[in-house]
């Protein structure tokens, strides 16, 4: 088969198109023939080495991807043959990822995939629907699973609509009932998070952002879903209503964060810091299925007209794909494994 792997940390030239082996799955696993893998920024620090330690001598990189179940292992109902499916979290712990014509996963990070939902869809699930979910289900007083339902009348503000955590988080918080406020840079940007569902899109550039939202929500925010904690927490605690939640699975742009402790005491503030290798095998397992269910709906469809842009690269120029996401490119960086 056709795959790309990598041996020494370094910049994406490290990745090579090479031949290997057909893998073969062991109890409990299932082999899928991946038609089209998803890039996320986790994929290109792991490769660079960036926070990431190395485990293996040679790794095919990516977590994400969607494709067709061909071979199952022992303990593994047969009938999953010829099942589609995206995949999660693939290449966390093993070497080997979606990069791949075929890769080997546990059966339970294989979900299945509606024949109606595209494999753009399945690729582009995975590691930011299931953190969107992490941040929209760690309230105090909160669901701890989405519905449709499980959000009416909470107010979540998505800090960078535009991006594919941002835009799962739009798309998940509208279908489980919240009204959705997101925060953007730029027109295009807002017309992206506007697309994928956000009620109120607000220019966090432009004159008084706190005034806006909460003109929108007077009572504050009940839920943000955080990018870059060290530039937007003035903002955020602004904007949030007492004992809401700061959910932050990222801070973009590296700024220090510094806290003002009497202002968080009085606030009840809820930080929660969020990654999905260390969120534990339950909230991820439920965070799968509640997806899932908001893809049968129909809920989290992908592509321009749906405010998540398709940046693709045949499966040769995966190093191409890694530079994209390395220059922030906005949208959904994919690699068509499968011509």
């Amino acid at each position: 088969m056709k795959a790309i792997i990598y041996r020494d940390n370094g910049a994406p030239d490290v990745l090579q198109f090479v031949d290997r082996d057909l893998p073969s799955p062991g109890p409990g696993e299932v082999r899928v023939r991946v038609a089209v893998s998803g890039v996320n920024p986790t994929d290109w620090q792991a490769r660079s080495g960036a926070g990431h330690p190395k485990h293996f001598s040679e790794v095919t990189p990516h977590l994400d991807g969607a494709g067709t179940i061909d071979a199952v292992g022992e303990g593994v109902d047969r009938s999953r043959v010829g099942q589609r499916v995206w995949v999660f979290m693939a290449a966390a712990g093993r070497p080997t990822g979606t990069a791949a014509e075929f890769t080997v996963v546990p059966a339970g990070q294989a979900v299945p995939l509606p024949d109606e939902a595209g494999f753009d869809i399945g690729a582009a699930l995975g590691v930011p629907a299931l953190t969107a979910h992490r941040a929209l289900t760690v309230a105090e007083d909160g669901p701890r699973r989405l519905r449709p339902g499980a959000l009416d009348g909470e107010v979540v503000l998505a800090a960078g609509g535009a991006g594919a955590v941002g835009h799962a988080v739009i798309q998940l918080a509208r279908w489980a009932g919240a009204t959705v406020i997101s925060t953007i840079s730029s027109p295009e940007k807002a017309r992206l998070a506007t697309a994928a569902g956000a009620h109120h899109v607000i220019n966090y550039r432009e004159g008084d952002p706190a005034a806006e939202i909460r003109k929108i929500a007077p009572d504050g925010v009940d839920i943000v879903a955080e990018v870059a904690l060290g530039a937007n927490l003035a903002l955020d605690l602004a904007v949030l209503r007492t004992r809401g939640t700061i959910s932050t699975y990222a801070n973009d742009g590296g700024k220090p964060v510094e806290l003002n402790v009497l202002q968080n005491m009085v606030l009840n503030t809820r930080f929660q810091f969020l990654v999905l290798y260390t969120a534990g095998p339950e909230p991820r397992a439920a965070a799968a299925q509640d997806v899932a269910a908001a893809v049968r709906d129909g809920a989290l469809p992908v592509g321009e007209e749906h405010g998540l842009p398709l940046i693709r690269f045949p499966l040769d120029r995966t190093a191409d794909a890694h530079r994209a996401v390395e220059s922030r490119a906005v949208g959904k960086v994919l690699v068509d494994v499968r011509p």
